[in-house]
């Protein structure tokens, strides 16, 4: 593994790395790799619910000059914790803990803004799906000003399942949602909150936005309707600071 750009190529060393159980963000292979490596290492994958992309022989080869025999996994830089230990640690800390909770957010440098506002507002922990969302990687970090560093980040095959396990922790569940009735003035940050962001095309998912015990929109006043997503999220983060601190 190459620490400078932290990934590592070739059947034998990405299997390896599979089966000590290095945390993996993705996998890349080359278009029309066959073979019975290729195979089990597909399936190992699956089994694991690591994403994985096909790409031309080119793109790998702009990544590294090595012998990659067609793949190439990017190795996580960030520490995961389970949900579980998030939210203990978090109430542990603070009787209103603030969680941030990203619904396919995929823009990388959104991302990293986004974690750099929730460190700077005290956010006890991101939630974000295994599959879907951006890649916590290198240009992450540097745009979050290493931010991801420090802040406690969870990884959920299934949101739905982290949603449904918030709330039997007794956290509401706030989806940012610029149709909803309610401003986010209006919603009690002096409690338990978990934040749900959606995708900068899509927004929250119909799936997770209906586990949401609230929902909330920023009073926007221009004629363009929407902010970005890294700046929406500081907004309602910064809320709930304000309201903390009143």
């Amino acid at each position: 593994m190459e620490q400078k750009t932290h990934y590592l190529y070739g059947m034998h060393s990405v299997m390896e790395a599979l089966e000590s159980n290095k945390k993996i963000e993705k996998v890349l292979f080359k278009q029309g790799l066959e073979g019975i490596q290729f195979r089990q290492l597909i399936e190992r994958l699956q089994e694991k619910e690591i994403p994985v992309q096909f790409a031309p022989a080119e793109k790998l080869n702009s990544i590294t000059n090595g012998n990659h025999q067609g793949v190439i996994a990017f190795i996580s830089q960030v520490e995961y914790i389970p949900i579980e230990d998030m939210v203990e640690n978090a109430m542990k800390k603070s009787a209103a803990p603030l969680f941030i909770l990203l619904d396919g957010v995929s823009d990388v440098r959104n991302f990293g803004a986004i974690a750099r506002s929730a460190e700077c507002a005290g956010v006890a922990g991101i939630i974000l799906p295994a599959k879907g969302g951006a890649a916590v990687n290198a240009d992450a970090i540097k745009t979050s000003a290493g931010a991801l560093l420090r802040i406690a980040t969870s990884k959920a095959a299934n949101l739905r399942v982290a949603i449904y396990y918030l709330i039997e922790s007794g956290f509401q569940i706030v989806a940012a949602d610029e149709k909803a009735k309610k401003s986010i003035y209006e919603i009690d940050f002096k409690k338990p909150t978990a934040i749900i962001m959606g995708s900068e095309n899509k927004g929250i998912s119909d799936s997770v936005l209906s586990l949401a015990t609230d929902k909330a929109r920023i009073p926007l006043l221009g004629a363009i309707g929407s902010l970005n997503v890294s700046v929406a999220a500081s907004v309602v983060m910064f809320e709930a600071v304000r309201q903390k601190n009143v």
